[in-house]
């Protein structure tokens, strides 16, 4: 099923921040497949490309000094370093599409949300933090993968605790038990906003000259 949802007004940035193996990023796509008007920020980050991954599609993939200097320039909305790799949003890729009133999503963790909520008016920004129904499912999910080692596994459960413990920071909380009815929730989400009378920008000016 495809949506049509139109633009109103004002555009949007849409947090989605979950541990891994929460459905985050499959939650993203598939946002940004059926609803119009949404785009997913690529990230820039300074771990080597992996297999399957498009540069440029993926990621942005630079070295250490490349990524430093942009910091310095503050080319970045938010960065954070993971597993002593770097990753950043670039300004670049946020503002021209909140120009044209329309929602980009960042799949950021609770760092990266701290640091745009402290740096964008509060209209601009919508958080969603996206959670497994329990500590045993999320287990059960990573080690289904089969492309994780144990440590690697374990690394990521501790780091599943730390991000979870953030859940009140965020305006909805989706809880992922169900991939068609988390779907369907984050659609609505983005519809939601979109219809708030906040966003409303020029349309309403319109549709109330049309009565004058």
């Amino acid at each position: 099923m495809s949506y049509s949802v139109q633009n109103r007004g004002q555009g949007f940035i849409l947090i989605l921040s979950a541990p891994s193996g929460a459905g985050k990023s499959t939650l993203a796509r598939h946002l940004v497949q059926t609803v119009a008007g949404v785009s997913l920020s690529v990230s820039t980050t300074t771990r080597s490309l992996r297999p399957g991954e498009v540069a440029g599609q993926s990621y942005h993939f630079v070295d250490q000094a490349a990524f430093r200097a942009r910091v310095e320039r503050g080319d970045f909305l938010e960065w954070a370093e993971v597993f002593g790799h770097c990753y950043g949003t670039d300004l670049a890729h946020v503002d021209p599409v909140l120009a044209r009133g329309e929602c980009v999503v960042l799949d950021i963790d609770w760092q990266g949300a701290r640091q745009v909520r402290a740096r964008r008016a509060p209209e601009e920004v919508v958080s969603i933090a996206i959670l497994p129904p329990s500590r045993s499912v999320l287990q059960v999910r990573l080690s289904g993968r089969g492309s994780d080692d144990p440590q690697v596994i374990a690394r990521r459960m501790a780091q599943a605790g730390e991000e979870i413990s953030h859940w009140a920071e965020y305006d909805y909380l989706l809880i992922n038990d169900d991939l068609t009815r988390a779907r369907h929730e984050l659609v609505a989400i983005v519809t939601a906003e979109r219809l708030r009378r906040s966003r409303a920008g020029d349309a309403i000016q319109a549709i109330l000259a049309t009565f004058a």
